[in-house]
């Protein structure tokens, strides 16, 4: 093994990586009432460089555009995943109202530092038919959670998980780092977060592991194999009935990384969600993963290769299968600290501890 978890087994081991949560959720909600939804935010102070990748047929997505390697801007200083649908996407004004207040953004005045313009790309997930359909997250959202992100964060039913549904159990946000030890990555970290909220599968019909549990097997997440009585009930739940979906995340490297490089680790972060949910990227969802890179590792190759190839190929062949073994373990997070909610059952209620 020439990897090992963060230490915190999170996306914030990367070092400039920062999540916060703000949701509401009514502990009465059910499918229909009350409040159920929320946003996330993973913010980097300083900027990083990002691209994304959008795999799914109904996206809901801000600024994707923005962060095609071909194209002039080539930093993001916040990556929004929210509930709400489309409506969602109004978060984003939060996070870069707090931006703007903090002075986060592209300066675009020498004489006037609080004259920016912050990059807030964002996706979203569809979660409005659990809870209240007219309750989802705002501009007031956004902003306390970009307030609220720090290195420690909820996973399960938190944030942008809070109305998630996986398959037909509860889905929710979940994450997990990779810090390589040895190799042309040595000291590099990558990290990270997903909300899952698929009309795919999570889990195996007919052992009732995670689907995202077979790289690494299911004892590296202490799971048992279950009963046939629980095998029964988990696989005569009713299949999910919503249009639309959608799996949504951030991956992040401390690597200096271009935008070309990053847009190959946000494509190869989507092996992760392939793996980890059946199917993936149907036309039911709008599947899509941003990449950031903080370069605040410092790391510089020192591998002899032909001028013909970028002087990182070989970190970032290393980075690439660490980001698609992360969302792939993140997915599993997200389904394992999932407690119920609005009725919808989660993992552990189904298959116990």
């Amino acid at each position: 093994m020439n990897s090992t978890a963060g230490p915190r087994n999170s996306i914030t081991d990367v070092g400039g990586v920062l999540v916060g949560h703000h949701h509401v959720l009514d502990p009465n909600a059910t499918l229909g009432a009350g409040a159920a939804t929320g946003c996330t935010v993973v913010r980097v102070p300083g900027g990083a460089v990002a691209s994304v990748d959008v795999r799914g047929g109904g996206p809901g997505t801000r600024e994707t555009d923005l962060l095609d390697p071909g194209n002039t801007v080539r930093q993001a200083n916040a990556i929004l995943l929210t509930g709400g649908s489309a409506y969602g996407l109004a978060a984003a004004d939060g996070v870069m109202r707090w931006l703007e207040e903090h002075r986060e953004g592209i300066p675009m005045d020498p004489a006037d530092p609080s004259r920016v313009v912050p990059i807030v790309p964002g996706a979203v997930i569809f979660d409005l038919p659990v809870g209240a359909w007219d309750i989802r997250p705002g501009a007031d959202a956004g902003f306390l959670a970009a307030d609220a992100a720090g290195p420690e964060f909820a996973r399960g039913s938190a944030g942008a998980g809070v109305g998630a549904r996986a398959g037909s159990i509860k889905g929710g946000i979940g994450t997990a780092s990779v810090r390589f030890t040895d190799g042309p990555a040595a000291g590099i970290t990558v990290g990270a977060v997903i909300v899952a909220n698929p009309v795919g599968s999570v889990f195996d019909p007919r052992t009732g592991f995670p689907w995202g549990a077979g790289t690494d097997g299911p004892e590296f997440f202490g799971l048992r194999a279950p009963t046939a009585a629980q095998l029964t009930a988990a696989n005569a739940l009713a299949v999910k009935g919503t249009v639309l979906n959608t799996t949504i995340g951030v991956v992040a490297t401390d690597a200096a990384l271009d935008p070309a490089a990053c847009r190959r680790l946000a494509t190869t972060a989507h092996d992760g969600l392939a793996r980890a949910i059946r199917p993936a990227h149907s036309p039911l969802d709008g599947d899509t993963l941003f990449a950031l890179a903080t370069g605040t590792a410092g790391q510089q190759p020192n591998f002899p290769l032909p001028p013909a190839f970028p002087a990182d190929l070989l970190i970032l062949d290393q980075l690439c299968t660490a980001a698609a073994v992360c969302v792939e373990r993140a997915i599993v997070d997200a389904i394992l600290s999932a407690t119920a909610v609005a009725g919808i059952p989660s993992y552990r209620d189904l298959f116990g501890g």
